[in-house]
């Protein structure tokens, strides 16, 4: 019983210290119950008024960013491009280098056509900025008397689907190997069904495509029917040559989740639709 008494007695000092603490801790109590910590009473708080100003400044700002990080394009001669001027307009460092080469040898571009040539640009990327191109107006008056005399020369036109590897040879820049290739692609597909086709020709540049253009194209043949693509099932969609059975799939999807699929622009919201090659497809397809 000492033992266990002598735990509770304490020494005079130690008494005015557990006093103090006891006193420290009521005073912090008090302190956290009635003291007002909020905001408020530390400063004044903001009106309606001056936050709504506050938040037009802002927006001011955003504004002004957004329109400094936007870059207007104005029309302008393609002969002039400068690296900073290409990097603008999405021209990769080995195309502006070509571009400058080409006029170090003092010569010019005169069409959109010939920007192309020269820099082996995008079609997507050129349909993009020539609509900018600016040319001197003698420059414009001679592409025009060029393509009167084009449209009043007679051209001889072949068959594109009937044409033998030896006859596309003759048209410059087509070798035997891409002769070959435009062939069994020609085979593999089942016939060409427009010129436009071309593009899918690996190697075929567009300079080439339009020298062939000159000689061979795709005469009209009805023996083509087109699949009702807000009918068709998976089957049928895999009788078009850019469609596999994945996508096949998803259309129908698409057109289920839809009911109906009312043009073809609508088919480039589908995830793994090839939009860059939605006028070859649309040859195979009809909306009703």
């Amino acid at each position: 019983m000492k033992s266990i008494k002598s735990h509770f007695v304490f020494n005079k000092s130690q008494q005015n210290g557990i006093f103090l603490l006891v006193i420290i801790i009521i005073t912090l109590q008090a302190i956290y119950f009635f003291a007002d910590f909020s905001s408020e009473s530390n400063s004044e708080a903001l009106s309606q008024e001056e936050i709504e100003t506050f938040q037009t400044q802002i927006d001011s700002i955003k504004l002004a960013r957004e329109e400094a990080d936007s870059v207007k394009t104005y029309p302008f001669n393609p002969n002039y491009i400068t690296d900073f001027k290409g990097y603008t307009l999405g021209m990769s460092i080995e195309e502006i280098d070509k571009l400058q080469r080409f006029r170090e040898e003092n010569k010019w571009i005169n069409s959109a056509k010939d920007f192309q040539k020269v820099t082996g640009v995008s079609d997507s990327l050129l349909a993009l900025i020539s609509p900018y191109f600016k040319f001197p107006d003698w420059v414009i008056e001679a592409e025009k008397k060029k393509s009167i005399e084009r449209k009043m020369a007679p051209i001889s036109i072949s068959d594109l689907n009937k044409a033998e590897a030896e006859e596309l040879q003759k048209v410059k820049g087509i070798g035997e190997v891409l002769a070959n290739r435009i062939v069994n692609y020609r085979t593999k597909i089942g016939g060409f069904r427009s010129e436009l086709q071309l593009k899918d020709i690996y190697g075929l540049s567009y300079e080439t495509r339009e020298k062939l253009q000159r000689q061979f194209r795709v005469v009209e043949d009805k023996n083509f029917s087109l699949i009702n693509i807000n009918e068709a099932k998976v089957l049928e969609l895999l009788e078009v040559p850019y469609i596999k059975y994945e996508l096949a799939r998803e259309i129908i999807d698409y057109r289920q989740l839809h009911e109906k699929i009312k043009s073809f622009e609508e088919l480039s919201k589908i995830e793994s639709f090839p939009s860059d090659k939605i006028d070859r497809i649309q040859l195979y397809l009809s909306l009703n």
